[in-house]
C-alpha cells in the first residue's frame, strides 16, 4: 500500500463549514423556484372510455411541465450545480479545491499545529458522497421530478452541518464501514 500522508483535520471541517452555508442557501433557492411549484386551479382533458372529452380542473405539480431549459436555469438548480462542481473538485484534487487552499492559507497558520493527523481517504470518499447526492437532485430535477433538487441539497447540508458543528462526518464514518468490509482501503 502507498505511505498515506495524514490531513490536519480541522481542514475538512472548516470545507464542511462553508459548505454547510452554501448548500443551506441553496435548499432555500430550490424550494423557492420551480421544483416546488404546485398548480391550485388549471384544466386538462379528461377522456372517458365512452369517447366524449371533458375539461376538468387539475391539481398537480408544475415542474414536469416546465421546459428543461427553464428547469436548468433554476436560481437553485444553479446554486446546487456550482456545489457539485466543488465538490468534484474536491475528489479530483482535494490538495487544489478552494476550501482547502484557503484553509492552508488563510486559517491554519494562525492555529497551534493539529495533535494528530488523519488519513485524507475518508474525507476525499465523503466528498464523493456529497458529489453523488447533489447529481442524483440535479438529474432528477431535470427529468422533471418534482421535490427532488430541495431534497438531495438539503440532505447534503444535514451530512456537512453534522460535519462543521459536531465533527461528526458521515461519509468517512461511511468509508470506515466499507473499509471493515472490505471494498475500500485494501491493503496490497
Amino acid at each position: 500500500m502507498a505511505d498515506v500522508r495524514g490531513i490536519d483535520p480541522r481542514g475538512p471541517r472548516f470545507a464542511a463549514s462553508i459548505t454547510a452555508v452554501l448548500l443551506l442557501i441553496a435548499t432555500l433557492l430550490a424550494l423557492l423556484g420551480g421544483s416546488t411549484a404546485h398548480t391550485d386551479a388549471g384544466f386538462g382533458w379528461l377522456s372517458p372510455l365512452g369517447g366524449g372529452m371533458f375539461i376538468v380542473p387539475m391539481q398537480g405539480w408544475v415542474l414536469p411541465f416546465t421546459p428543461v431549459g427553464m428547469r436548468v436555469l433554476d436560481p437553485g438548480f444553479l446554486a446546487v450545480l456550482v456545489i457539485a462542481l466543488l465538490f468534484l473538485w474536491g475528489v479530483v484534487s482535494p490538495r487544489t479545491a478552494p476550501w482547502s487552499v484557503l484553509y492552508r492559507r488563510a486559517i491554519q497558520p494562525r492555529l497551534a499545529p493539529p495533535t494528530d493527523l488523519e488519513d485524507p481517504r475518508p474525507p476525499r470518499f465523503a466528498q464523493g458522497v456529497g458529489l453523488f447526492v447533489t447529481t442524483i437532485g440535479l438529474v432528477l430535477h431535470v427529468l422533471g421530478v418534482p421535490l427532488a433538487l430541495p431534497i438531495a441539497a438539503a440532505l447534503a447540508f444535514m451530512a456537512a452541518f453534522l460535519n462543521a458543528v459536531f465533527g461528526l462526518c458521515l461519509g468517512c464514518q461511511l468509508w470506515l464501514l466499507l473499509q471493515r468490509v472490505g471494498l475500500v482501503g485494501r491493503t496490497a
